[in-house]
C-alpha cells in the first residue's frame, strides 16, 4: 500500500494531529482523527439512515475532525479524482 500524504491539521503541536493521505491502491481516503466519545458514538448510533442497521461494526469506528481541515479533505478527494480513482 502506497499512501499519498495529503495534509496535516494546521494547529498540531506534534501531537494528536488528525491527518489525510489518500490510498490509490485500494481506492480510499486514509483518516487519522480523534476518537469519539461514547456519548458521540451513541448519538451516531441514533441518528444513522433509514433502514441501517444501528450499530457501529467492530470493523468500524466514528472519528471526528475539526472544520478548520475541511480544505485539506477537499484536496484529499480532488487528489483522489485526478488519479482517476472515481
Amino acid at each position: 500500500m502506497t499512501l499519498e500524504f495529503i495534509g496535516i491539521d494546521p494547529e498540531t503541536q506534534q501531537q494528536g494531529s488528525p491527518t489525510v493521505w489518500v490510498d490509490a491502491e485500494q481506492k480510499e481516503l486514509v483518516f487519522l482523527g480523534w476518537k469519539a466519545s461514547p456519548a458521540l458514538k451513541e448519538q451516531c448510533e441514533q441518528n444513522t439512515a433509514p433502514g441501517h442497521a444501528t450499530e457501529i461494526p467492530e470493523n468500524e469506528d466514528v472519528i471526528r475532525f475539526p472544520t478548520r481541515m475541511i480544505p485539506i479533505l477537499r484536496e484529499a478527494c480532488d487528489a483522489a479524482e485526478r488519479a482517476g480513482l472515481l
